[in-house]
């Protein structure tokens, strides 16, 4: 006989429904060295359901330019992606019958390519050296010729992008943590997960540190992670808002994606890894002075995406 079920079967929701509300992981084997008054904890943002962080800003944009007369029937939504948030777009621009063109490096993940195609998303490989600021040049230009046949999302630029973050992700972490964060890590990319979560949790709590993260060259494996001084610096960027600035390195990060796989059974993302890093670091920072502490971080999203490149391809 089958045992019966300890919990009733959820009742029917919409897609939308499902963004937003993620867990909040406590690291355990590799905080194994800290003391216990030191907590990590990992919002594991890829249970959203287009796999990241980036569901929430690209709802947050859609509902904010449909409501404001921006996104209007028959119009095609474009912009820039390195993958996560074309993904959302794609994902919610399929459930709501909006057309959606993506700018992408041509060096995207093979899996990323072959999920924006899915979604019925046209695509625009852009030049691989000129990254994610090449996208970004294509798609304005595409933009200034025809502005009216398009909505011209601009996640870098669109301050729906980082009030997502403001109105969401914050208050859930501030509800998961009691308040008692003392740290919030996240890297650095259109930066509005940054700029919209650490704005509110410090209006929650001023004493608490933000601390952003960033490669540590222009040249460097972080997909995702913008190395601020040499890219273009998103509009929406506050930088008053990060205490402290961390520069976190290819190879550091790559053995952190690993070790994150095999010891904590979580095989996330590049930009995950490099949070963790930055984390550590503070923690054991922390550690040497006595001092206890509750830290926070973004996981953006998992690895299914990066398969096919380092620091997992064999």
């Amino acid at each position: 006989m089958l045992a019966q079920p300890i919990a009733q079967t959820r009742a029917p929701t919409t897609l939308e429904a499902l963004i937003g509300n993620t867990p909040l992981l406590r690291l355990q084997r590799v905080t194994a060295h800290l003391p216990p008054e030191i907590a990590i904890y990992a919002k594991a943002e890829w249970t959203n359901p287009g796999g990241s962080v980036k569901d929430r800003a690209a709802l947050n944009i859609i509902r904010t330019a449909e409501r404001d007369g921006k996104l209007r029937r028959g119009m095609t939504l474009v912009d820039s992606t390195s993958g996560n948030t074309g993904i959302a777009y794609a994902m919610l621009g399929a459930l709501r019958g909006i057309r959606v063109k993506l700018f992408v490096p041509a060096n995207a993940s093979p899996e990323r390519l072959a999920i924006l195609r899915a979604y019925g998303a046209e695509l625009v490989l852009t030049d691989p050296l000129e990254g994610s600021d090449g996208a970004i040049h294509a798609v304005r230009q595409l933009v200034q010729r025809e502005p009216d046949r398009y909505f011209y999302a601009d996640q870098y630029s669109n301050p729906a992008n980082w009030q997502a973050h403001y109105h969401s992700t914050a208050l859930e972490i501030w509800r998961q943590t009691d308040g008692a964060i003392t740290h919030f890590i996240a890297g650095l990319g259109t930066t509005g997960t940054f700029t919209g979560t650490a704005r509110r949790l410090k209006e929650l709590k001023p004493t608490l540190q933000a601390i952003a993260v960033q490669p540590d060259s222009p040249f460097h494996g972080l997909e995702g992670l913008k190395h601020m001084p040499s890219a273009l610096q998103p509009a929406i960027y506050d930088p008053t808002l990060a205490d402290e600035q961390l520069a976190i390195s290819t190879d550091e990060t790559y053995a952190m994606a690993r070790r994150l796989a095999c010891e904590e059974g979580l095989l996330v993302g590049i930009s995950a890894a490099a949070a963790t890093v930055a984390a550590l670091q503070v923690a054991e920072r922390l550690a040497a002075r006595g001092q206890s502490g509750v830290i926070a971080l973004i996981f953006p999203d998992s690895a299914y995406k990066y398969l096919s490149h380092a620091p997992f391809a064999p």
